[in-house]
């Protein structure tokens, strides 16, 4: 009688990461990441970034046959770590399959990832839209699907991105091959919406390190507007460097570069209208210590692993503390103290507040969108719809989630959707305005923590800390509410109690 092959244990995984990688040991949460994996269990890591994650799936990848498509939504960060990959000390081979090839090489690349000529897989999520990308894929049997920057999934989280919608579709079109989902930073609410959208069957969670306890935290209370730039220009100017600023607009952000500037500190500014070369010179220059400082909005720092940021300062209240914390998670990544420092005034959060009540669904072009389906005799492909409806790719595939978060349509595993049984025009747009209104009441409830955040006496870090469900109890004796101490804004300068 043939005996079963015995299931990889924490031996066999050791052995590997130390010869193809040269680890001498894996951290306790990669390790149980890994074992989870090659057991075939569905996975959800959350760990800061510099912690390993890559490791997790290139080790657990290559003990399992066939291919790894893995799912980011980082262009240089895929090109670095396919780079890694192919200098390893072994066999496996790794691609990137995205924008910045021609046809031709996109072409070659498609058939020789077909033909099973890769190990690892590397593609951007819009990639997945087109059919010969995913045709490549699935004839590259593939045995593992790897999901980077999870959180982009999750409408809750702080990053959003509707690409990320279908990539549970796409798991089951490829039969659903062990999958596992990585983030830096996820709430509890954000963790189950990841393991929903992607359809993560009894998933292992593993949740490491959310403490950075070398980290000081502070809220500075400001009445005034001027004020408060003023204090964030004197307390960059005397931080140690290289630092962050954070700000709410792009016109913000060139205002505080340009007066840091006359204080004679070099400083770049960044945001989400440059051009992509732009934003790539802008955060070479950063990261090479070219610049001390970078003031940036919200669309800079995924994927950016500056392990010696001593700062990062919030001129303005982020909309959540998902985002607040993924965010002063890029100060002191060597280990050495740094600071985040909140220059908050009560008016913040009313400005947050009134974007956050923008952005309503036009009624009649959902109406009109539900009637297109409706019209159909049978499933229809969403570039059907686009064409009739007249909406932008982005606009569409938020549209048609909100339909099938409401129950109106369901997406088949083809990619084409259809009505969910017999709809009522009236009540289908009712119920995907009221699942709005509900989500925007979310995001105003995200917004009140971050004030709570802003004017809690205790703790901030058990503040914090217990906000992403660990049950840290303080006092931590590195932010402002434990040092007990006073401080002085307009000065940037602090005073002990006497």
């Amino acid at each position: 009688m043939s005996k079963h092959p015995r299931p990889p244990n924490i031996t066999d995984v050791a052995s590997l990461a130390r010869r193809m990688f040269g680890f001498d040991y894996l951290r306790p949460g990669q390790q149980d990441a890994i074992l989870s994996l090659v057991n075939k269990h569905d996975t959800l890591v959350v760990m800061p970034t510099g912690s390993g994650k890559s490791a997790i799936y290139q080790i657990a990848g290559l003990m399992l046959p066939g291919s790894v498509l893995v799912i980011s939504p980082l262009i240089a960060l895929q090109k670095d770590q396919v780079d890694a990959i192919n200098a390893s000390d072994g066999n496996a081979e790794a691609v990137v399959i995205n924008s910045s090839l021609t046809a031709a090489e996109l072409q070659d690349e498609l058939d020789r990832a077909a033909n099973g000529s890769y190990k690892f897989i590397f593609l951007a999520p819009e990639q997945l839209h087109k059919e010969e990308a995913l045709l490549a894929v699935k004839n590259s049997k593939v045995s593992m699907i790897v999901i980077d920057e999870a959180h982009c999934i999750s409408e809750w989280g702080h990053d959003f991105r509707p690409d990320y919608l279908q990539l549970g579709r796409i798991i089951e079109s490829l039969g659903h091959p062990v999958t596992v989902a990585l983030t830096a930073t996820a709430s509890r609410r954000v963790r189950e919406e990841i393991v929903e959208r992607l359809g993560l069957r009894k998933p292992n969670v593993f949740v490491r390190g959310f403490d950075r306890p070398n980290i000081h935290l502070r809220v500075d209370h400001f009445e005034n507007q001027n004020s408060k730039l003023e204090a964030v220009i004197h307390k960059v100017r005397w931080a140690e460097k290289p630092g962050i600023v954070y700000a709410a607009t792009r016109k913000t952000s060139e205002q505080i570069m340009r007066s840091l500037a006359e204080e004679g500190i070099t400083a770049l500014f960044y945001h989400g209208g440059l051009k992509a070369a732009e934003r790539h010179g802008i955060q070479d220059r950063f990261m090479s210590g070219d610049a001390e400082v970078i003031v940036a909005t919200n669309a800079f720092g995924m994927g950016i692993d500056k392990a010696d940021v001593r700062f990062v300062y919030h001129h303005d209240a982020p909309d959540s503390l998902d985002s607040y914390y993924q965010e002063i998670g890029r100060a002191g990544r060597d280990g050495e103290r740094a600071e985040a420092i909140l220059f908050f005034r009560k008016q913040d959060i009313g400005s947050q507040a009134f974007h956050t009540g923008s952005g309503k669904i036009d009624r009649e072009q959902l109406t009109e969108l539900i009637e297109v389906v409706e019209k159909k005799d049978g499933p229809v492909t969403p570039e059907e719809i686009a064409e009739e409806a007249n909406l932008s790719t982005r606009k569409l595939t938020s549209t048609i989630q909100k339909l099938e978060d409401a129950n109106v349509v369901e997406l088949l595993p083809s990619g084409e959707l259809q009505l969910a049984g017999q709809v009522d025009l009236e009540q289908a747009t009712e119920a995907v305005i009221d699942r709005q209104e509900k989500h925007k009441e979310a995001k105003k409830e995200r917004l009140e923590q971050m004030r709570a955040y802003a004017d809690a006496t205790g703790c901030r870090r058990e503040h914090l800390l217990r906000y992403f469900g660990d049950e840290f109890t303080g006092p931590c004796g590195n932010c402002d509410n434990c040092e007990a101490e006073t401080h002085d804004p307009s000065l940037g300068i602090q005073r002990e109690i006497v």
